[in-house]
């Protein structure tokens, strides 16, 4: 065995199993909850729901913060968060919904988040960040075994 492709041991050999067992899991929930995870800001943005103020209110944030059209855009980002979303959950145009996050992220931080810092306590960049970071990761691998996209033998 090469040392590229050795396996650490694990500290309680036991558990090898387990964790072998569990590995083909991790990608699909943590594509599954960034999906649906997504779904109630873009509810809050298109609807109001979940105390969120509607797309109204969302095209007044971006009026205010210099993004225009800002109803157009309003539209982009819920609809890319609440449809996005739930594609990134079942693995279904799992690469462009991907992007599409990515990008919203990407204003996110630079346009409204970065003038406060880091740290989500101040308003900063972090959480958007992380957002997009898993969206590149998901952007990278795709839907993986477990998705719509696998099922029917299609992805971009």
């Amino acid at each position: 065995m090469s040392e590229m492709t050795a396996r650490p041991v694990p500290y309680i050999p036991a558990l090898r199993g387990l964790y072998d067992d569990l590995a083909g899991w991790s990608y699909p929930v943590m594509r599954f909850f960034t999906g649906l995870f997504l779904v109630p800001h873009g509810a809050q943005k298109l609807f109001g729901a979940f105390g969120g103020e509607g797309i109204g209110a969302t095209a007044a944030f971006f009026v205010k913060d210099g993004i225009e059209p800002a109803l157009f855009f309003a539209y982009v980002v819920a609809c890319t968060e609440f449809f996005g979303g739930i594609c990134l959950a079942l693995g279904f145009l799992t690469r462009p919904a991907a992007i599409a996050v990515m990008i919203e992220m990407a204003v996110a931080v630079i346009v409204v988040h970065l003038p406060h810092g880091f740290f989500w306590t101040k308003l900063g960049c972090e959480y958007p960040l992380l957002w997009g970071l898993l969206a590149f990761g998901i952007f990278c691998r795709g839907g993986g075994p477990r998705s719509i996209d696998n099922l029917i033998g299609r992805e971009f």
